[in-house]
C-alpha cells in the first residue's frame, strides 16, 4: 500500500517538473536573449575599454604589512 503511494507520489511530481519546467524556463530564456542583443549592439573595442577601466579601478593593491 505504501509502495503504491509512493509511486503516485512520484509519478505526480514527476509530471509536475516536466509540465512546469518549459513554463519556468521560458523567461530565464528570453532574458538571456535580450542581453545577447544588447551586447551584440555594443562594439567590441567599447567593451575592451570597460573591461580594463573595471579592471583599473578594482585591481588588487599590494599586500598590507602589520609592524609588531
Amino acid at each position: 500500500m505504501f509502495r503504491r503511494v509512493l509511486l503516485w507520489s512520484l509519478l505526480a511530481a514527476y509530471l509536475i517538473v516536466v509540465a512546469l519546467w518549459p513554463a519556468a524556463a521560458t523567461p530565464v530564456g528570453l532574458a538571456f536573449t535580450g542581453l545577447d542583443s544588447v551586447i551584440a549592439a555594443i562594439p567590441g573595442p567599447v567593451l575592451l575599454l570597460a573591461a580594463v577601466a573595471a579592471w583599473l579601478k578594482h585591481r588588487p593593491g599590494p599586500a598590507k604589512t602589520t609592524t609588531a
